[in-house]
């Protein structure tokens, strides 16, 4: 008799009914919006707060350099000492001085100029100050020399290199990276489900098995679809939490807005949403939005639901033979490794090796490595791979998977029943062989 989906029901509703469940399932997103709230207040309550930098310029070369913005304000000194001009700068609590001392070389220019404050800088700060002295002193150096710069800034030509396949399809460089973000999110979330809902898994093997209630279970049930039962029933356990998830946090995130007035934004989504009004960075905006379009959506989606299910099975089932082979969740580091392993190198593949050169050797070939396939080829997608390699690497990861459940349902055919006694890889080899 088939008891599969007696098992899939039992360990789903097990999973869903437990208290530690549905407190985490509902306090996960608040936590995180309230994380999230709290920073976007900060950044708020910081991008309101408004620098002041003293100038004291002995050097005379920076009449208009330094014009005011809404984050920074500028207080140009004359005829003032550097110990006069500090004095000034702590009674006022200004942010800091900037002093710019007498020289004649332009050319040594960097060895005279000095910023002083109470605490260390911002980054950017200070690399908008030197981005300033740089534009000034360049320009000065220039003129010095006989050169007209409006000249050369009217003679600058920029390029903007338009690309196209043989074919006749076209694409650019935003392409590229709107195709790496999908990729390199896709096989992202494949890693994350897989640590996660794995040990979940595995923790669960090892529960059932030191409470001796396998015993039980294993008298009238199959160990394959015992295994395939827990596998099937924490993935949906888990997709249900996923779901909650995005819809609880979509609802927390509405009301933090309205209600509270802040922007659950980042300081770089609010630089873009500010940018926006310019006409240059609106052209970029439509040509990320024609870069979405011209992704194949229809291949990504069909492509990352077979991937993602068949390497999340894969991965479980060792996980399920992992548990099964223990006593307890300190003796599975031994053989976390060699599951982690292959995981951690499908994602520097993709980060370092897919995004250079996404239909190389090496891409390739570690897109059909089942171990390493769901993670590199969901990344490879969006490039444009062929449907025949795509589904090569489908048909070798779900054998690989029918295979794995096997080997799996070896060892958890043996392990679940095995207590007191840590195994070894030697042990685990003979398990296979009974």
């Amino acid at each position: 008799m088939n008891h599969l989906p007696l098992i899939i029901k039992r360990e789903y509703l097990n999973k869903v009914r437990n208290k530690a469940f549905i407190i985490m399932t509902v306090l996960s997103p608040v936590i995180m919006i309230i994380l999230v709230s709290v920073v976007a207040y900060l950044s708020q309550l910081n991008n309101d707060k408004v620098r002041v930098i003293t100038v004291l310029d002995e050097s005379g070369f920076l009449e208009n350099a330094f014009e005011n913005s809404d984050k920074t304000s500028y207080n140009v000194l004359s005829g003032m000492h550097l110990t006069d001009a500090q004095t000034l700068t702590k009674e006022a609590k200004s942010y800091g001085l900037l002093h710019i001392e007498s020289f004649s070389n332009l050319e040594e220019a960097s060895n005279h100029v000095k910023f002083y404050s109470e605490e260390s800088p911002s980054l950017s700060l200070i690399s908008d100050i030197e981005e300033k002295l740089e534009k000034a002193f360049t320009s000065r150096n220039l003129k010095n020399k006989g050169v007209n710069v409006d000249t050369i800034n009217a003679a600058r030509v920029k390029i903007n290199m338009a690309q196209e396949s043989f074919e006749g399809e076209k694409t650019s460089k935003i392409d590229s990276v709107v195709k790496l973000i999908f990729g390199g999110a896709a096989g992202y979330l494949l890693f994350m489900f897989i640590i996660i809902y794995g040990n979940m898994i595995m923790r669960s093997v090892i529960e059932e098995k030191t409470s001796r209630i396998i015993e039980v279970i294993i008298s009238s049930v199959k160990p394959v679809q015992l295994m395939l039962g827990k596998i099937i029933g924490t993935s949906l356990a888990g997709i249900t939490q996923f779901v909650i998830w995005l819809i609880l946090g979509s609802i927390l995130i509405t009301v933090v807005s309205f209600v509270f007035g802040i922007e659950v934004q980042t300081p770089q989504q609010q630089m873009v949403v500010q940018s926006v009004a310019s006409s240059e960075i609106n052209t970029q905006v439509q040509n990320v939005m024609e870069a979405f379009y011209n992704l194949p959506i229809t291949n990504l989606i069909v492509a990352f639901v077979l991937f993602f299910v068949g390497g999340y099975l894969l991965y479980s089932s060792l996980y399920a033979a992992i548990g099964a082979a223990v006593d307890n969740e300190t003796d599975t580091q031994q053989f976390m490794l060699p599951i982690i392993m292959p995981l951690i190198l499908a994602v520097y593949i993709g980060v370092f090796t897919v995004i250079e050169d996404p239909h190389g050797t090496v891409s390739t070939i570690f897109s059909y490595i089942p171990l390493t396939s769901p993670v590199v080829m969901l990344m490879r997608i969006p490039f444009g791979v062929p449907i025949w390699q795509q589904l090569i690497s489908l048909v070798i990861l779900l054998a690989s998977f029918t295979f794995t459940v096997w080997f799996a349902a070896k060892i958890y055919r043996v392990g679940i029943l095995m207590y007191g006694k840590k195994p070894s890889y030697k042990e685990l080899i003979k398990w296979i062989k009974y």
